[in-house]
């Protein structure tokens, strides 16, 4: 693939955070992954992202990040991920610790050493927001944080947030003040992209380990979708944002202006999209409405096909 992005993927995994990397790890070029407190604490979001490299050997530097949010108790979705954060799935301990301890200096330190290179957050944005602390000018560097977070239409911890603004709304809504090109990939969007008992059997029938742990991810998420209510299938949401990257064609966007709601007592770290056309203030945000849900999962499952150690 010509022009293959180069990203930093920041993430929480989680089971779809687990089908991201792969996603990533096809269609991209990981500079690093760094880790953050979300679906799981950081010990286990650490392990997990090294857990995943160790599986696909990848060649890819892994840096622990923040435990705990800007305000407030660190919230987790075991509910969701399991007490692991991979739901039942049995990986082998990780071979190795993480590369470093300082995901924040290294988001700072590589947009220094190269600039035009993605931001991917798929977690709670904290760290990033501690980034564009230590050095406003990464704003102007990346050439895009595309954040699988927040969305249009409501949420899903709240009526009102999505999990990954919702856990550290004061970091987001730095984030989104930030001045940086950005795109919001939320629960409007990724809900139209869900995977199935049949792609878990497809990736089952790829005949290697990637394939069995993916098929094993996609049958806990439907299960889990099952047990909430939403029986059939479930939202591959953080592979979307990683997409959006790789593969803008897939997902349609459209400029509007974003504030995350930090003081609200039932819309703390809601995503306010002004959506009043000319009364609209300037935006900051590029808004993911639309997916080509068949062709976003055609590329998923040809990451999962052509998985390094596959």
């Amino acid at each position: 693939m010509a022009d293959r992005p180069r990203i930093i993927l920041d993430c929480d995994p989680g089971v779809d955070d687990a089908i991201a990397i792969i996603t990533a790890a096809r269609w991209t070029d990981l500079v690093a992954m760094t880790t953050v407190s979300g679906n799981v604490d950081l010990d286990k979001t650490t392990a997990n992202a090294l857990r995943i490299r160790d599986l696909m050997g990848l060649d890819v530097p892994v840096h622990r990040g923040a435990a705990r949010p800007f305000a407030g108790e660190p919230f987790h979705a075991r509910y969701v991920h399991g007490m692991s954060g991979l739901g039942d799935i049995d990986l082998p301990p990780p071979s190795v610790s993480p590369d470093s301890d300082d995901a924040v200096e290294v988001i700072v330190e590589t947009t220094r050493k190269e600039e035009g290179l993605h931001l991917v957050p798929i977690g709670p944005l904290t760290n990033i927001a501690l980034a564009l602390r230590a050095d406003p000018g990464i704003a102007q560097r990346v050439a895009s944080i595309t954040i699988m977070g927040g969305g249009a239409s409501g949420g899903n911890v709240t009526a009102a947030a999505e999990f990954n603004i919702y856990v550290d709304p004061e970091a987001a809504d730095e984030v989104f003040r930030a001045g940086a090109p950005l795109t919001m990939v939320g629960l409007n969007l990724t809900h139209q992209v869900r995977m199935d008992a049949g792609h878990a059997d497809a990736c089952r029938g790829f005949g290697h380990r990637v394939g069995d742990i993916a098929a094993q991810l996609i049958d806990h998420n439907v299960d889990v979708h099952a047990l909430g209510g939403l029986p059939g299938s479930g939202a591959m949401h953080d592979p979307c944002a990683v997409l959006a990257v790789s593969h803008p064609e897939v997902i349609r966007s459209e400029h509007r202006h974003v504030v995350v709601e930090v003081e609200g007592r039932y819309t703390r770290g809601q995503t306010l999209v002004d959506e009043r056309g000319r009364m609209s203030r300037d935006p900051n945000c590029r808004v993911a409405y639309e997916a080509d849900a068949d062709r976003a999962l055609e590329l998923i499952l040809q990451a999962v096909r052509e998985a390094p150690n596959a």
